[in-house]
């Protein structure tokens, strides 16, 4: 039987990637610039081809070469094009060249022609002055030949132990003549407690976690004083975990453990975010904590995709999943 095909761009450390896998897709290629990205990406992905470079320089042709598929034939091609220009944390200028890769996005999409596309990004693309981006995004991806339609998801109602809201943008090729709908939600928030159930760590786990002037944190998150510890902030056991941030894994800011006054390891961010407990990541602490943080949660992408394949893919009319080679 042939899987639904995915290619993934700005594939990060294989995030949506084991999201597809998880939903039964067979992924041809990842696209991915960063050296730590694409080395955990291979650790857990040995069989997926990996384009290691700059999307502005991979054409289209390229692409459909390194997958084995001919225009057309693709079934989904994923994207989440680096966020920081839209993120409500920065400065949400409309002109950060950091957006413009959103361009080749789209330029792939126009010549590759996928039966459907998933495009991710953070909520401040769609709020206050950034608004005319994402309607521009919008009309920029109509007008590459699909219907296109973005909706904000929370990570925690698809079993992530994690709020984290999204703008996730599906798209239908206008030929195929299916309007694009998003999954509903279908889990209420899990716990931190019971997130972290039988979580096994060493030594070596919680010893880069540990931050200095111990007692110097301590008082601050008693609200007693001020100081480089400002931004820490505690989260609760009772409660889905706070969204995983990209920075969150620095001395002055990040999430603190609901009763140790310490950080949390990446076994426990790691369980937060929906990864397995045997998926490998490498690099030292602030590099894991910053694939994990940029990463769409893999239990998150499964409920997208399951939901592509079931509600767009599986009922397309004398055109299955197909792949070809060139």
């Amino acid at each position: 039987m042939v899987k639904t095909t995915v290619i993934s761009t700005f594939a990060g450390c294989g995030g949506s990637s084991l999201g597809y896998k998880m939903a039964g897709f067979h992924e041809l290629l990842a696209v991915e610039w960063d050296q730590n990205a694409v080395d955990t990406f291979r650790l857990n992905f040995p069989d997926v081809s990996v384009y290691h470079g700059d999307i502005a320089k991979l054409s289209g042709n390229d692409c459909m070469r390194l997958a084995g598929i001919k225009k057309g034939a693709l079934d989904v091609l994923d994207g989440s094009p680096p966020c920081q220009g839209f993120s409500t944390a920065g400065k949400r200028k409309f002109t950060d060249p950091r957006n413009s890769l959103f361009e080749e996005y789209a330029r792939l999409l126009l010549e590759l022609q996928p039966k459907a596309f998933v495009m991710e990004n953070v909520t401040g693309m769609v709020k206050g002055c950034m608004k005319q981006a994402y309607l521009q995004i919008i009309k920029s991806l109509r007008e590459c030949g699909y219907r296109a339609k973005g909706e904000v998801l929370n990570a925690m109602y698809y079993g992530v132990p994690q709020s984290r809201e999204r703008v996730i943008i599906i798209g239908i090729r206008e030929d195929l003549g299916i309007e694009p709908s998003h999954p509903k939600p279908q889990t209420t928030p899990i716990t931190v407690r019971k997130a972290w159930q039988g979580l096994n760590q060493t030594d070596a786990d919680i010893q880069p976690a540990l931050l200095k002037d111990t007692w110097q944190m301590k008082r601050v998150l008693e609200g007693k004083e001020a100081s480089r510890h400002f931004g820490l902030v505690r989260i609760s056991f009772d409660k889905a975990s706070n969204t995983i941030v990209k920075d969150a894994g620095n001395t002055a800011t990040g999430m603190i453990h609901p009763e140790e006054n310490r950080r949390l390891t990446i076994p426990e961010i790691k369980r937060l975010a929906s990864f397995p407990d045997d998926y490998k990541f490498t690099g030292k602490y602030k590099e894991q904590w910053e694939r994990i943080g940029n990463s769409v949660p893999p239990l998150l992408m499964k409920a997208i995709a399951e939901h592509i394949k079931a509600n767009i893919i599986e009922k397309l009319t004398g055109i299955k999943p197909i792949l070809e080679a060139v």
